[in-house]
């Protein structure tokens, strides 16, 4: 076991750098560090979460309102570094047309776990170099500005459809976070490189984008294919679908980031099950919910419930027609 480095010295940039490396041996790419002292950029971000609540954006999603997200100490006492880590879950695959879809995030193996398993590998990896370090890891369900975090440590800049974007992985990652107690030294946050665009604006059909930066849970359809517990879903968003069923990638897809040269993720934790690539709306509507949960076993999908499913896919088959899908699963960006 080594020793811990000095402060002040180079072993501080040494033990980053192979905190960085063991990151991406783990399969994280992008990886990078932030400090945990508030940026005026962090500051800028808790200000406009702040408005994004009282707008009333986040509909039903009442844990978006926990305060810990301003307060990073509460997650960790005595933090003072955080490193962002990203998992692209991107896998080109062929869409059959006529079939029902559902987000790329839910193709695989419950990220949840997989990106825990893998930072609390990290962790302990630290805790090896630096006896005594404490360290916390988070994934998407700790009260964390995950998206800001990782804007701060330089993953990629947090673009007009509300998703993080790296200009070589595109949209298509998953975040996780490790918290740690030493004081390593930070990378540059990113800049944005969003432009004019705005194809996402654009795109959306239930024009859950109403301005830049801003996504309104009310009127998406992700929020309510996964959140909406109601019988129905409200008419304006039921009747807009355009297929999807489980999530939504329609302003990932339209991304000029998110081109049809991006990497395919080898990564066997999201690969996609066969079945979610040829959902067949008749056949899936008769599926028992011990079918269902079988199906969903081990996926981050199974936040929805079986009856929900039918519900999304009665109201996707009653819907407007959705656009045939391009055989490589990317909207071309022309």
């Amino acid at each position: 076991m080594t020793s811990a480095p000095e402060p002040g010295r180079e072993g501080w940039s040494a033990l980053a750098a192979a905190l960085k490396q063991e990151a991406r041996r783990l399969g994280f790419d992008p990886v990078g560090l932030a400090d945990a002292r508030e940026s005026p950029r962090l500051q800028l971000r808790n200000a406009a979460l702040e408005r994004w609540l009282k707008a009333g954006h986040h509909a039903s999603m009442g844990w978006m309102e926990d305060p810990r997200r301003h307060q990073l100490e509460a997650l960790l006492p005595g933090v003072r570094s955080v490193l962002a880590v990203g998992l692209s879950y991107y896998v080109r695959a062929p869409l059959q047309p006529g079939h029902l879809r559902v987000a790329r995030y839910g193709w695989g193996r419950d990220y949840h776990r997989v990106i825990d398993k893998r930072l609390r590998q990290l962790g302990r990896w630290l805790e090896g170099r630096v006896p005594g370090v404490r360290w916390r890891a988070c994934v998407d369900a700790a009260p964390l500005l995950e998206k800001a975090w990782a804007e701060q440590a330089g993953l990629g800049w947090i673009g007009k459809n509300g998703n993080l974007i790296h200009r070589r992985r595109g949209s298509w990652l998953l975040l996780g976070h490790l918290l740690t107690t030493l004081e390593l030294p930070a990378d540059t946050a990113a800049e944005p490189h969003c432009g004019a665009c705005s194809r996402c604006l654009d795109a959306c059909p239930t024009g859950a984008l109403p301005e830049p930066f801003v996504v309104d849970a009310r009127r998406c359809i992700a929020f309510h294919t996964i959140e909406n517990r109601e019988p129905q879903l409200p008419e304006a968003v039921g009747q807009r679908l355009q297929g999807w069923v489980a999530g939504c990638d329609i302003c990932q897809e339209v991304c000029p980031w998110n081109g049809p040269d991006l990497e395919s993720s080898s990564d066997p934790d999201v690969q996609p099950r066969p079945w979610l690539l040829e959902l067949n709306g008749p056949q899936a509507l008769i599926w028992s919910d011990q079918e269902w949960e079988e199906r969903l076993r081990a996926s981050a999908l199974r936040r929805i419930r079986p009856w929900m499913w039918r519900r999304n896919i009665r109201q996707a088959l009653e819907a407007i027609p959705p656009e045939p899908a391009p055989a490589d699963g990317i909207r071309q960006n022309g």
